[in-house]
């Protein structure tokens, strides 16, 4: 695949667009970031350029490198205008299904023949998402992780008439910005999302069962899996409100095995929602977790 034809665009600057933009603009692709918002496209330039200025730092990248990787981004706010024969384009807009479906429709027209359509959702189904275009067999989702530049994986997401031909061509996208990609039937939770929820489930009803402290349910799978991060300190990152919203949704599509612990119901509902807050399953102060504060199942 020669980069130095083709055009990447992405639509949306917020952290995953930004993130994104990075791969493929430090990969060697054109690459146009796409937002209505001008100031997201500042602060997501800015960011981009901070990344590339550390790489460099930690000799990780040449001067030379950073430096066209700069010049092959560009950032604009007209969307129509940028899809205009590009190759890849990849939508990663906020998480409202219309939002997306209008976004796909309009740049659709003006893209490439047969460029490949692709949705970084991790929760909406690509199937509907396509259903935007008159060739839902190029729509396909491709879901990065945050943060992307230091994320390897992408899932590639089949919707219902996703070809071989889209699947085999992200394959190559992903390759060529040095990730590892895997093929997921669309399906609630993917892979990542759906381990991860169950791990955190299971952690908190052994927490509540008093099976073992907080602390040391986290030590086991950081030390004994080889997870970087216990499930219950991950919960606190990512936020309980956020965790429960996605175990309902799991439960509701998926069954029984997904209900919610009552632990996480109780946590939520007294607003002890993580690290955001200062207050999760751990407290924090100053951003850092204080020693010894893992929740005690039995005060609750």
């Amino acid at each position: 695949m020669g980069h130095s034809n083709e055009t990447v665009v992405i639509a949306g600057a917020g952290l995953m667009g930004t993130g994104i933009a990075h791969a493929f603009a430090s990969s060697g692709f054109a690459t146009v970031l796409v937002d209505t918002n001008s100031a997201a496209l500042e602060r997501a330039r800015n960011e981009i350029v901070g990344i590339l200025h550390t790489g460099v730092k930690l000799g990780k990248l040449a001067e030379a490198d950073a430096v066209a990787a700069k010049e092959r981004l560009i950032v604009s706010t007209e969307l129509a205008a940028s899809c205009r024969g590009a190759t890849l384009f990849i939508e990663t807009v906020s998480e409202q299904l219309a939002l997306k479906k209008a976004v796909v429709a309009e740049a659709q027209p003006v893209l490439a023949r047969d460029a490949v359509i692709a949705t970084n959702t991790s929760a909406l189904s690509v199937t509907e998402i396509a259903t935007a275009v008159p060739c839902p067999d190029r729509v396909i989702g491709m879901h990065f992780f945050n943060p992307v530049h230091k994320m390897k994986l992408v899932e590639l997401v089949m919707g219902l008439d996703t070809s071989e031909a889209t699947i085999a061509r992200a394959r190559e996208y992903a390759q060529a910005i040095s990730k590892t990609s895997i093929v997921v039937n669309e399906t609630p939770g993917l892979t990542t999302s759906r381990m991860s929820a169950m791990l955190g489930n299971e952690a908190m009803y052994m927490l509540l069962e008093g099976t073992a402290s907080a602390e040391d349910i986290d030590t086991a799978l950081r030390l004994g899996l080889n997870h970087p991060m216990g499930p219950l300190e991950l919960g606190d990152m990512t936020g309980w409100d956020t965790r429960l919203a996605v175990l309902r949704y799991l439960h509701q599509t998926l069954g029984e095995r997904f209900r919610p612990c009552p632990l996480i119901v109780k946590m939520v509902a007294a607003g002890r929602v993580g690290r955001k807050v200062g207050r999760g399953v751990y407290v924090y102060e100053g951003g850092q977790r204080v020693l010894g504060s893992g929740l005690k199942a039995h005060a609750l």
